[in-house]
């Protein structure tokens, strides 16, 4: 494994891009105890489950983990919008193309070619028409207005819907009732009448001991006591980074930021296990470490921050 690096003077060689799949394998995600609690009373009640927590500490990930462990097939997603609707839940339909087509066709279309050419089942449209048991993940559900969760619970009741521009109406049975997982970046937004409806659980950022766990599951060639020293190191320069008592951030990074980092840097060659005392970094590594945190910043102060460090 190297790594390669741009510059006028240097081989104009691309490096081989190594993808690594276990990032978001399903089968690799480990969820805290209390969640694993949560998801167990959703079900049993056949509630939806609200998932708070800050980027990063596995809201979305948990629903392809629920969906691969009962084999439901792959999770239907809708990404909540400040522009969503209540119909967008169930189902898109392009007017505007529909139209444009009857200005220049004389021949109109049939029902069932406008739903072919210009409707598109979304999330809980597409669970019920399947007829069988879906996992339906609503994404960021606080971007979306006020009444839209509530126009959630509503659906999930009737279990049916109306396409109007087709004239036709779609049911499901009780039996394979949509499970529904919500996320939230914050619940302030959401409606009191709504949150009474809904089992929630709030996902803390993982500790020390659960990201080493974290870490190890994703990343190869760490398995060596010296590989895990080495992200015990990881771990602790991430935690400072975050720990706002040095370095103060306007967006802390997240899991999914700790993971790539690690992979970079064992990509690079460096010494992770030197990051425990930054003053012993000769000055290659002071300028491979301060590469790397183009991984953990998300804006120029932020970044400015992380190598001031050095």
């Amino acid at each position: 494994m190297s790594f390669h690096l741009y510059s006028e003077s240097g081989q104009r060689e691309l490096p081989k891009i190594e993808l690594n799949e276990k990032i978001n394998d399903p089968r690799l995600y480990l969820p805290p105890k209390g969640l694993v609690s949560a998801v167990n009373v959703a079900l049993n009640l056949g509630q939806p489950l609200l998932l708070t927590g800050e980027p990063g500490t596995g809201k979305t990930q948990l629903a392809h983990h629920v969906a691969h462990y009962f084999q439901l097939g792959k999770v239907i997603v809708f990404n909540a919008q400040t522009t969503s609707t209540a119909k967008d839940l169930f189902y898109r339909y392009d007017a505007l193309g529909h139209f444009q087509y009857s200005q220049t066709q004389s021949e109109p279309l049939t029902p069932e070619q406008v739903e072919q050419k210009y409707i598109r089942y979304q999330a809980l449209g597409a669970a019920i028409r399947s007829q069988s048991r879906r996992l339906v993940l609503l994404d960021e559900l606080d971007k979306a207005p006020r009444d839209l969760p509530n126009d959630v619970l509503a659906a999930l009741e009737d279990l049916k819907f109306d396409v109007p521009e087709i004239a036709k109406s779609f049911e499901t049975t009780a039996d394979n009732r949509p499970i529904i997982i919500m996320t939230s970046n914050s619940e302030k937004n959401l409606p009191d009448a709504f949150l009474r409806r809904v089992a929630y659980f709030h996902i803390e950022f993982p500790a020390a001991a659960d990201l080493l766990r974290i870490l190890q599951q994703k990343l190869d060639g760490y398995d060596s006591d010296s590989g895990k020293k080495q992200l015990d190191a990881i771990i602790a320069h991430f935690e400072m980074i975050r720990g706002k008592d040095k370095v103060k951030l306007k967006k802390n990074p997240a899991t999914a930021e700790l993971i790539q980092w690690a992979a970079l840097l064992r990509k690079m060659g460096f010494d992770s296990s030197k990051l425990s005392k930054l003053s012993d970094l000769n000055a290659e590594e002071k300028e491979q470490l301060s590469l790397s945190y183009s991984v953990l910043a998300k804006n120029k102060d932020d970044l400015r921050a992380l190598q001031g460090l050095l």
